[in-house]
């Protein structure tokens, strides 16, 4: 079976990088951009950093703000309806993964308007067309949604999150700018920092891992695990170390997938509108320790990778124990909660557990799991 790899056209890296936008707007030859951000960015200044750029050159845009934290079907629907007003031939999505996961669902319709209801998205569809060209521009150091073929979109009236896979959305241009990232506040930081390491951990140990992605995986949680205590205090080097870190880790799990600390995310995020990266953080570690049995030797290079010292050493046990208790001291250090108690309601296991189990992400998990297992994890973390 041959193994399939897909990463944007081009990519842009380091401060200053917001400055390349412009140029490649024009040598692309599109006429006018569609800004897609989410209204707490425009409100505190951040998207203008990007619209400064565009009025600098000349470069006419509509902005679009009609997005919500986890965005819904409506929030897509509503920016189908005003990219067709716009007269706009591309998209700057600046934002985390809500305001970029609305852009490609957005995209991935204006040129596949068969799916213009938007759950048929769901899954793997069968779309046919490349999305509307899209510019992505990360302000959070976590999802990697500007080198992913992923998006998640809620469907409120069931209460349940879509994971959508699906090559055509890849943006084209990704700009990971770290002073794009300045202004994440702490728990901001800490939340969006331990999702890019969930990605890590995931892809690395994922039943699609490969030599490819394993290289990408590894690097991404030394990376990480060196620069999230910094970028959680603004420090310059923990900042530009995340932005790169949560980008090649985005680069790997696109391409092999993930498991059940998303699976078990996404639910929380649908029902209770848990931030995303803070619902992972505290799932990872227990989950880690379910799926160790069928791991092999990767939480060696897991807790490797972490600063571990001694783990050639190790027993296998004590290495995978290891590996976990550096995963938690860093939720620790840097506020994560330590279980859910204050977010799920025992009436609503029943619901979880089915929800994470139907999710996209499951069949990637290294375990094989059921419904009754996955209930269980969700009540030890309570």
């Amino acid at each position: 079976m041959a193994n399939r790899f897909v990463l944007n056209e081009t990519s842009y890296h380091g401060k200053g990088a917001i400055k390349e936008i412009a140029a490649e707007i024009k040598a692309r030859g599109f006429a006018k951009a569609f800004v897609c951000s989410d209204p707490d960015l425009i409100k505190y200044g951040v998207t203008k950093k990007v619209t400064d750029v565009l009025d600098a050159a000349g470069i006419e845009y509509a902005v679009f703000s009609d997005i919500k934290p986890n965005p819904t079907i409506e929030n897509v629907q509503n920016g189908v309806k005003a990219f067709k007003e716009s007269g706009a031939d591309c998209i700057v999505a600046i934002g985390g993964g809500s305001s970029m996961d609305t852009a490609k669902a957005i995209g991935i319709i204006i040129e596949n308007p068969e799916f213009a209801d938007v759950r048929s998205l769901e899954g793997v569809a069968p779309t046919k067309n490349k999305c509307t060209p899209i510019i992505a521009v990360p302000t959070t150091a976590g999802t990697a949604a500007e080198v992913t073929i992923n998006y998640v979109i809620t469907d409120a009236e069931k209460n349940r999150k879509m994971v959508c896979v699906d090559v055509h959305d890849i943006p084209v241009v990704a700009v990971v700018d770290p002073d794009m990232m300045s202004t994440m506040p702490k728990g901001l930081t800490a939340a969006t920092g331990m999702d890019a390491l969930t990605h890590a951990i995931e892809g690395y140990i994922t039943a699609g891992a490969w030599e490819l992605s394993d290289m990408f995986h590894i690097k991404a949680i030394e990376i990480i695990a060196k620069s999230l205590r910094g970028a959680v205090e603004n420090t310059d080097e923990g900042r530009e170390g995340m932005a790169l870190g949560q980008y090649i880790a985005g680069m790997g799990f696109s391409n092999v997938g993930l498991g059940i600390v998303h699976s078990m995310a996404h639910p929380l995020g649908a029902l209770y509108d848990t931030p995303h990266g803070v619902a992972n953080a505290i799932i990872l570690p227990t989950v880690m320790e379910y799926n160790a049995p069928a791991t092999g030797e990767k939480y060696r290079d897991i807790a490797a990778a972490m600063g571990v010292c001694g783990v050639a050493d190790m027993t296998i046990e004590e290495a995978r124990a290891a590996a976990i208790n550096a995963v938690k001291q860093l939720s620790l250090d840097v506020g994560i909660p330590a279980d859910l108690k204050d977010i799920v309601k025992a009436e609503d296991i029943d619901f979880l557990a089915e929800s994470a189990y139907a999710d996209a992400c499951r069949p990637g998990n290294p375990r094989v799991t059921s419904v009754a297992e996955i209930k269980e994890l969700y009540l030890k973390l309570m």
